[in-house]
Parts: C-alpha cells; structure tokens; sequence
C-alpha cells in the first residue's frame, strides 16, 4: 500500500479539538439580531400560533423580554410594531408617541446596552396592508417615500441606533438618509432591505405583525424569486444612495445571492432567517423528526459561511442558549 499516492483529508477531521482548530466559519451571539413584536395594551404576551416560542408583547412585558436578551448575550434587537389602528396612510407609523417610537425609547432608557434596530415600513398601519400608499389599486411609489422617511426620522429621535427600510420603494434609501441628514441624524446608519423577494416564506410573519395584505400581493414591488442579476442592480443602488447595511430577505433559499452579494460589496451583509424558515424547523423538531440544536446552529452558520455577517433571526435565544453551552 505504500505506492498509494492521495490526499489525507481525514487528518484534520480527527478530533473534536483538531475540527475545532481549523474551523472557517464561526457563528457567536454577537452576530445575531432578535425581532421583537410589541403591540398595545397591558399584561400582553401572545405567542403566535404559527411561530412556536416568539411572541407579540405588550410594553409592560418589554423590559423582561430585552433583560432576557442581555442575559443570553445577545447585543441587538429589531423592533417591529402592531398599532391598534390602521388607515390608508399608516399614520401611526411616524407619528412620536407610535408604538415602535415608544417602544424604543424604553428599551434604552431600561437597557441601553442594546443596539436597537426600528424596522422603517408602512404595511403592519396600513388599512390595506401594503408597504405604500395606494391610489386607484396601485401603490404609489414617490408619495411613500415621504412617509417612510418621516417614520425614520420619528423613530430616530426615539433613540434607534439604525434604520432598517423594509418597504422596497425604487428610491427609498435616498430619502430615508435626506430626511435624517436634514433633522440632524446624520450620525444613524440605513440598514437597508436591498435584496427583498416576494417570498412564500413570509406566512408566519404575517401572523405576528398582522400586516398580510388586503388586496393583491406585494410582487409589483418586491423582487421575483427566479431573478439573480436584478439583486444586484437593488444592491447597487442602494449602496449608491447611501446604505451602510444590506439586508438579504429570505437567507435560506438564497445563500447565491447573499454570497454574490457579499463578493461584490464591501458592507456589512445582514441576513434574515425569515418565519417561514424557522417555523418548518420547530414543527419538524416538535415531531422529532429533526435534532433542533444541530439543525439550528447548521443553518445559521450556512448564512455566515455564505457572507453573512449579522442575522436577523427568531432562533437568536435558542442559539445563544447552544452556543453558551
């Protein structure tokens, strides 16, 4: 056998320690970004029937959830928010005493080791349900713009330390970083939503933020999940008008392109391991068909391993709690 002429892969695969020592890829609690859904009224906390473990919570339960957060190592929250009234505008979406602006200003007044992250859209305090203002049926892009960047601004002088738009209007980071700049936030990063598909993934979500829309769907504003290269043209603008984030939306069906993404744009690459994604992940571990921790922390370290540097996700205390182990 000593004429046998290969390569010894298995060599470091042998341990424990010697796999821990060339590991490429590194997943940690400081990478992980947890939603948080608050939502009006006293002693609330719903979990939502579709997302196993997350749960919509009132302000008075805030501070326990954000203390958790701390506790588990966990550096950075997203903030989304479900108003108790809703019209064609989503006026409850800028205005000061608005119920992500309120929100925000507790989570630092009570833990202001937090980095908090205000989700910047219209469609969960929108009557119809769409991430714009709608005219005759059609949402209208350059009147949304207006709205969203007073969102910004409102939840800015809350506190939040980044804004992250969601909405996918042609434009939307340009006006977004205007509108701070010109009410003094110049110093706030745009973390944007750039690469956004009209995905299936999304169900659960809806459920949380009761923000599914009334008419229609989103495709004439999101991106088609068949298209590569429009990705990165999205991308490139919104480098272009000033984003300091990009956010990939779904993670898992789209590690392509968050790893294109990633090669040709040096920021920071956030991927968002959406409710779908973990929804199927609990429903198949409840039924033991899957080990939830392995599957977990394997996915996760996918999106990394496939650019990503932060991740938005709802496994972020269930993932905090393996890698503390």
């Amino acid at each position: 056998m000593s004429d046998l002429n290969f390569k010894r892969h298995r060599r470091l695969r042998r341990t424990d320690s010697m796999r821990a020592l060339v590991r490429e890829t590194h997943l940690r609690t400081d990478d992980l970004i947890y939603p948080i859904f608050v939502v009006e009224g006293e002693k609330v906390k719903n979990e939502v029937a579709s997302m196993p473990g997350v749960h919509q919570v009132s302000l008075d339960y805030l501070t326990e959830e954000m203390n958790e957060l701390v506790d588990l190592g966990i550096k950075s929250v997203i903030v989304f928010g479900v108003p108790a009234e809703k019209d064609e505008v989503g006026t409850q979406a800028y205005q000061e005493d608005g119920i992500v602006q309120r929100a925000i200003r507790q989570i630092k007044k009570d833990t202001p080791s937090l980095t908090v992250v205000a989700d910047t859209c219209l469609c969960q305090y929108t009557d119809h349900g769409h991430c714009g203002v709608v005219r005759d049926g059609e949402i209208i892009n350059d009147e949304s713009l207006n709205y969203l960047a007073q969102t910004a601004i409102t939840q800015a002088e809350a506190g939040a330390d980044i804004i992250a738009p969601s909405n996918m209007m042609d434009g939307f980071v340009q006006a977004i970083r205007k509108g701070l700049d010109e009410a003094g936030y110049s110093q706030i990063p745009v973390m944007s939503y750039a690469v956004k598909y009209a995905s299936s993934f999304y169900g659960p979500f809806r459920d949380a933020a009761h923000s599914s829309p009334q008419f229609g769907d989103r495709r004439a504003y999101q991106m088609d999940p068949a298209n590569r290269l429009e990705a990165i043209r999205e991308a490139e603008s919104d480098v272009q008008e000033g984003a300091d984030f990009l956010i990939v939306k779904p993670a898992l069906a789209y590690l392509d392109i968050m790893r294109e993404v990633k090669d040709r744009y040096n920021l920071p690459l956030v991927a968002y391991n959406v409710s779908g994604e973990y929804s199927m992940i609990k429903a198949a571990a409840q039924n033991g068909w899957v080990n939830e921790e392995e599957i977990v922390l394997e996915k996760l370290t996918s999106m990394k391993r496939a650019g990503a540097d932060l991740i938005i996700t709802y496994f972020a205390k269930d993932a905090a709690r393996y890698l503390n182990k």
